[in-house]
């Protein structure tokens, strides 16, 4: 009896071994599937995180991570969207409308973690964000999230570069990332060797006003380091405060400051008209006295500080601004043939009519009209 009830226990432990090592063996089969269809990436704030091989699906969270997907040509891979990006204003959404329908992610910035998760993306981006930020994004969701620097100062264009290519390796873009990176070189390159030879005391002072900074504004808003102005060797007055302010920042001047560089040629953000509209009339005898005024010296151009920086509206001014200040050396240039290029080539599509009838187009914008009562549209 005992012998039997010794025996029968050994079996059942026998048994329990080996299916234990069959567990085993199983476990360190899926680890080793799993490992396989997985690799380390380390992110721009130095997070290494695992991600998939094959990625179908992604999201992108935060100011400019939807626009950089859809410069890689990655828009049929958006699994959602930020409430934000349904609002019209956008080039790049201009260019994908199907990209406003796309599931609600969430408002601006954060995101819903219980909405992204449950368009269960393979891989999340996140811009704008702390390692604190990304690791909680990511317990949240249980979805991978890379942490992506994006930038608008012309000397950190470097920054982009390496952020399209850390994406473009892992969405397998990396010969679109190339194209990107060298157009947009290629475009500052061909812009400075055109304007570069005019001397310093030849060009006439010039102001941007109404620059958009997180929202709209008036003709105090300006920008040191106003990217157009920078690419084609213009004489911006307010480049004397680059000490005083990074480059990203909002500027915003004392209007008596203006009348004291007394500009003689003046470019308004389209996207602040009115506001600067309504300055101008609040100012007009002062204002009507500057010599852009006077000679009637004054262009419009379109908005690219939405959401962070739209790069090819910044390429489309810079031509644009080099038609207006050197209008000799572009005379056989089509601006707008260009503008649709540079558009075509980024997002897909050629959008400076839908940019036009949003906010004005490329156009010298009338004196009188410009003293008049503001108008909303």
């Amino acid at each position: 009896m005992t012998s039997q009830y010794t025996k029968r226990k050994r079996s059942l432990l026998l048994i329990g071994i080996i299916l234990l090592l069959i567990g085993f063996a199983d476990c360190q089969h899926h680890s080793n599937s799993k490992s396989k269809n997985e690799k380390t990436v380390e992110d721009m704030l130095g997070r290494k995180i695992q991600v998939p091989n094959d990625i179908n699906s992604v999201i992108g969270i935060g100011p400019g991570a939807l626009r950089l997907l859809v410069y890689l040509q990655a828009e049929d891979m958006v699994a959602g969207v930020e409430e934000i990006e349904r609002r019209t204003g956008r080039p790049y959404i201009y260019a994908h409308p199907e990209l406003a329908e796309k599931p609600t992610i969430g408002p601006a910035f954060t995101g819903d973690a219980e909405l992204i998760a449950a368009q269960n993306p393979d891989l999340i981006f996140k811009t704008y964000s702390t390692k604190a930020e990304a690791n909680e994004l990511q317990r949240k969701t249980g979805i991978p999230v890379i942490a992506i620097q994006y930038v608008n100062k012309t000397s950190e264009w470097n920054v982009l570069e390496n952020a399209l290519r850390i994406m473009g390796k892992m969405l397998d873009k990396t010969d679109r990332v190339k194209s990107l990176i060298r157009r947009y070189n290629s475009t500052i390159d061909t812009l400075n060797q055109i304007t570069s030879n005019v001397p310093k005391g030849k060009k006439p002072k010039v102001f941007i006003g109404g620059v958009s900074h997180r929202g709209l504004h008036g003709i105090n808003s300006t920008s040191p380091y106003y990217e157009p102005f920078d690419f084609t060797n213009v004489r911006n007055v307010a480049s004397s405060l680059k000490n005083n302010y990074a480059n990203n920042e909002g500027v915003f001047l004392d209007i008596e400051q203006i009348l004291v560089w007394k500009p003689e040629v003046i470019f308004i953000d389209l996207a602040g008209l009115n506001l600067v509209k309504q300055d101008l009339r609040d100012h007009r005898p002062a204002f009507k006295k500057l010599p852009a005024f006077q000679n009637q010296q004054i262009y419009g151009v379109h908005p690219y500080n939405w959401y962070s920086t739209n790069y090819a509206t910044v390429l489309a001014n810079s031509w644009y601004v080099a038609s207006v200040m050197y209008p000799q050396k572009f005379k056989d240039t089509d601006i707008i043939a260009k503008t649709d290029s540079i558009y075509k080539h980024f997002l897909g599509n050629g959008v400076y009519n839908k940019m036009k009838d949003q906010y004005g187009g490329y156009n010298k914008l009338p004196t009188a009209e410009l003293f008049e009562r503001s108008r909303e549209k």
